[in-house]
C-alpha cells in the first residue's frame, strides 16, 4: 500500500468487494416465502413472472379455467362454435314433406318449397265451397271409360290408382286421357256448405299438359265395387306400388245422373298449380261405412280446407 492510505484502500479495494460477495450470497439463499409463492404457482398452473423493476417479487397469475357444462354458478359459457357453412341448410329444408296438419300442413304449404309458392298467392285455388253456380245448358261431359288394368299406391298423402292408357273425357273440344285417381276424407269440396264423407279426384291430362279432373262425391250408403277393388289390393308398404291382377269398370265410379257444376281451380295439394278445370259431379255416389272405416285407418283426415271463391265463375248444369 505505497502511497496509499489504509482507509482509502479499504474504500476503494476491499468494501466494493465485499459487497459484491455479501450480494452474490444473498441470491443463492432464497426467502422461503418466496418458495411457497413459486409452488402455489406449479399447483395452480401459474406462470411466474419477475417484476419490471428486476426484484425477488414473484407474481402469481391464476390460469384461466375451462367451463364445465355441469357445474353451477355464475360462470360464463363459452360461446357456441358457429356450423361449418356446409352444415348450414335452408329454413324450409326441415318441412320438405308436407302434410294436412301440424308443422307441414295446409297454412305452411307455400314456405315448405319456393315451387309450393301459390298455395298461398294463388287467386284460383281449389277447393272451394261451391254457391251460386249459375245454371245453364252445359254439354254432358262424354266419358270414354273402359275396364282396364291398374296398380295401386299408398304415396303417403293417400290411396292413388293408376290406370292403363286408353281412357278419358272430351271437354270442350279437347281430350283429356285419365292418369289416375285417388281419394280424400272428408271431401274437400262443398256444396252449398255441405260437406261429404269422401270423395275421388279422377285426375286427365291433354297432349298439351293441362288438367281436368273430375270430383265424384261419395257418401255413406252401400258398398261401391270399384273401391273395394282397390282395397282389395292395397299395398303392405307405403311408396309400394301393386299391380292388380284383376281389371277395374272404371265407368262404375260414376253416379248415374250426370249432371256438375264447373269452374276454374287448381290442384288441391302442393305445388297448387292453378288453371286445372273442375268438374264436381252432382249426384254423390254410395260407399259403405265399412269402406270408409278402412280408408280412415289410414288417412283419418286428408282433405285441404275450403279456399276462397274470389268472384270466380261457377257453371252448374240444368
Amino acid at each position: 500500500m505505497h502511497g496509499m492510505s489504509r482507509t482509502r484502500f479499504l474504500r476503494l479495494v476491499l468494501l466494493p468487494a465485499v459487497l459484491l460477495a455479501l450480494r452474490a450470497g444473498a441470491a443463492e439463499v432464497q426467502d422461503p416465502l418466496e418458495r411457497v409463492r413459486e409452488r402455489l404457482a406449479e399447483k395452480l398452473g401459474a406462470a411466474a413472472k419477475a417484476t419490471p423493476a428486476g426484484g425477488n417479487v414473484v407474481r402469481v397469475v391464476a390460469a384461466r379455467p375451462e367451463p364445465d357444462a355441469g357445474a353451477a354458478g355464475p360462470t360464463k359459457a363459452a360461446a357456441p362454435r358457429p356450423k361449418p357453412a356446409s352444415a348450414a341448410r335452408p329454413a324450409h329444408d326441415h318441412a320438405m314433406h308436407w302434410s294436412y296438419e301440424g308443422e307441414g300442413g295446409p297454412a305452411q304449404w307455400a314456405g315448405i318449397k319456393p315451387e309450393f309458392a301459390k298455395c298461398s298467392s294463388g287467386a284460383r285455388q281449389s277447393p272451394i265451397d261451391i254457391r251460386d253456380g249459375i245454371k245453364v245448358e252445359l254439354d254432358a261431359v262424354p266419358f270414354d271409360y273402359k275396364p282396364s288394368a291398374f296398380r295401386v299406391i299408398d304415396n303417403g298423402h293417400t290411396v292413388q290408382v293408376n290406370v292403363a292408357p286408353g281412357n278419358g273425357i272430351e271437354v270442350m273440344g279437347r281430350r283429356y286421357e285419365l292418369q289416375q285417381f285417388h281419394f280424400h276424407r272428408p271431401s274437400e269440396e262443398r256444396i252449398d256448405g255441405r260437406q261429404f264423407d269422401m270423395v275421388v279426384h279422377l285426375v286427365h291430362k291433354d297432349v298439351e299438359g293441362r288438367l281436368a279432373v273430375v270430383a265424384v262425391l261419395l257418401e255413406r250408403g252401400s258398398a261401391q265395387p270399384v273401391v273395394q277393388k282397390v282395397w282389395n289390393n292395397l299395398p303392405l308398404e307405403k311408396g309400394e306400388e301393386v299391380p292388380a291382377r284383376d281389371t277395374l269398370d272404371l265407368a262404375a265410379l260414376l253416379p248415374a245422373e250426370r249432371g256438375y257444376f264447373t269452374y276454374m281451380g287448381s290442384l288441391t295439394t302442393p305445388p297448387c298449380s292453378e288453371g286445372v278445370l273442375w268438374m264436381v259431379m252432382k249426384q254423390p255416389v254410395a260407399i259403405s261405412p265399412e269402406q270408409i272405416g278402412i280408408f280412415a285407418r289410414l288417412y283419418p283426415m286428408n282433405a285441404r280446407p275450403v279456399q276462397s271463391a274470389s268472384g270466380r265463375l261457377i257453371k252448374e248444369s240444368n
